[in-house]
């Protein structure tokens, strides 16, 4: 399996082509460094990829969070996607479960550092607001994954801090929501703006704030069951302020392959083993199919008959929309009762003799459109806050606009937004917009309307590879209804799990902050318990 370390290598390449004439004492004495010494813009694509490398690929959410959405399916067992699929320890179990841990705080100690560095001095006034933005993206990352977790006191290790106090979510979400409210209306186009932004804006100010105010709506809307009147507040808040108008407001990075620098999931999908196993699940592909919709044929293709030719990159799939077919989750194909051959609909196998296919039936990713290793990840969308927006408006909160606009507004950007990896990816604003006028939002009764918005952001962020928002959105919303997989020795009971157990170091490096944060959860350090927010 590959395991890239992108922001490390890119902080190294960075500080060997940027740094100055003193990068002998700053790399002597690392808590002498200020920014007298080198550019703290330095430090900011450090935690904007950070958070990119902790949300994407085998250092994120995809061999867990992928399929515990039921966004992708595996029917390899035991294998590295069986915690995933299955709900059933295998790899590098351990690991794993850490690493969206690790990642996040290292990104934020980035963020973090360049506020410390720009502190008191004006002119850096808008790099460590912006700063302070991503440091709070990678903190929502990591609360929402396992609940409560150090923030008040965490990134201090330089002022002595090594042992810091786990908060609650709760006071985690206020005072994110707090501090977010506060930074975005510092921001300033008149003073000097970030050189080293690796987002679309470039240190677009303008951009910046409809980024601040469009997060802000994301972390509120993850109150709605816990706080809806914090919820509320925030929501109506950053509908005022500005969100995102349109898919040229998306916040993504794209990547450069020659120079080291690759997506994570492309990376990890064009591993043989995850090319091979790796298909769209089930439930995605049907809902799809059912409402006949474009994405279809775009992101989903059916393999080439037999094993050799379906894993072979350079062969296009089928992405005829009739013959595509999802994979149930939870099957192996071990030739018991949990062999996929005896799952309901099995559309067979490809290919004959030593050259068959088990699973040459099911849709994979279309290889096209997301093996491209220079393919953009996304941070942050259009029709994410749209659709978000349309769920606000619905419970009657004034977000500027009908829940049925914002709606329709969200369905037909999100149908747009895949021709950001490549043109293969295009469907026509024409398309796109007659689409969302032929599927309107049912607002015959609130389960209906809240059933379709957030079926369709399940779909949005699955489709774009962003597992940890769909589960997370999934776990707030319980849309679109999910059957949990029962495969034996599964660590959940069979049910679908709420949230990833703290890395197994904490309970020995961090004693108090892991038991205090333990002790708020109803099953323990489980993946049954329910974080804060999650009712």
């Amino acid at each position: 399996m590959k395991k890239i370390l992108i922001n490390i290598s890119f902080v190294a390449a960075l500080f060997a082509t940027g740094c100055t004439k003193d990068f002998d004492s700053i790399n002597t004495d690392p808590t002498q460094a200020s920014a007298t010494t080198f550019d703290p813009n330095l430090l900011l694509p450090s935690a904007e990829l950070g958070y990119v490398g902790a949300t994407t690929g085998y250092s994120g959410p995809i061999l867990f969070q992928s399929m515990w959405t039921q966004t992708f399916a595996s029917s390899i067992f035991p294998g590295y996607y069986s915690g995933g699929d299955k709900y059933v320890q295998g790899g590098s179990f351990l690991s794993y479960q850490a690493r969206t841990w690790d990642a996040c705080y290292q990104a934020a100690s980035y963020a973090y550092e360049t506020q410390s560095l720009t502190k008191g001095n004006a002119a850096w006034s808008n790099l460590s607001g912006i700063a302070l933005i991503v440091e709070l993206l990678n903190i929502e990352a990591i609360t929402d994954v396992y609940g409560d977790c150090p923030f008040s006191q965490a990134l201090q290790a330089k002022a002595g801090i090594a042992h810091p106090a786990y908060d609650d979510q709760q006071a985690i979400y206020t005072a994110m929501l707090s501090k977010l409210d506060s930074v975005i209306t510092t921001l300033d186009a008149s003073k000097a703006t970030p050189t080293n932004d690796v987002f679309p804006y470039k240190g677009n100010i303008a951009q910046w704030k409809k980024f601040g105010y469009s997060l802000m709506v994301r972390m509120a809307m993850r109150l709605t069951k816990a706080d809806a009147a914090t919820a509320q507040k925030y929501v109506e808040k950053a509908a005022a302020g500005g969100t995102f108008a349109s898919n040229a407001d998306n916040a993504y990075v794209v990547f450069d392959n020659s120079h080291g620098f690759n997506n994570a999931n492309s990376s990890s999908l064009t591993v043989a083993e995850d090319y091979a196993e790796v298909r769209w699940g089930k439930v995605l592909i049907d809902y799809l199919k059912a409402m006949n919709d474009p994405r279809l044929g775009v992101i989903a293709e059916i393999p080439q008959p037999g094993k050799a030719a379906a894993g072979n990159e350079s062969l296009a799939g089928i992405n005829t929309p009739s013959l595509q077919q999802g994979m149930p989750n939870g099957y192996d194909q071990n030739g018991g009762a949990t062999d996929i051959s005896k799952a309901p609909g099995y559309p067979g196998a490809t290919g004959t003799g030593t050259d068959v296919n088990v699973t040459g039936g099911y849709s994979r990713p279309t290889t096209a459109l997301y093996t491209s290793l220079n393919a953009p990840s996304f941070v942050l969308t259009y029709a994410q806050i749209e659709l978000l927006l349309a769920e606000a408006a619905q419970w009657g909160w004034n977000v500027g606009g009908t829940a049925s606009a914002h709606y329709a507004k969200g369905l037909a950007a999100a149908l747009q937004t895949y021709s950001t990896y490549n043109a293969s990816g295009t469907i026509s604003s024409t398309v796109a917009t007659a689409y969302a006028a032929a599927n309107l939002l049912d607002v015959s009764s609130t389960n209906n309307a809240l059933k379709q918005i957030n079926t369709q952001y399940w779909i949005l962020e699955g489709t774009l590879l962003d597992f940890d928002e769909a589960w997370s959105n999934w776990r707030r919303s319980g849309y679109p209804v999910l059957a949990p997989v029962n495969y034996v020795g599964n660590f959940t009971s069979g049910t679908i799990p709420r949230r990833q157990s703290y890395p197994t170091s904490e309970s020995s490096t961090n004693p108090a902050g892991y038991k205090s944060g333990v002790a708020t959860l109803a099953n323990g350090d489980t993946y049954t318990s329910r974080v804060w927010w999650d009712k």
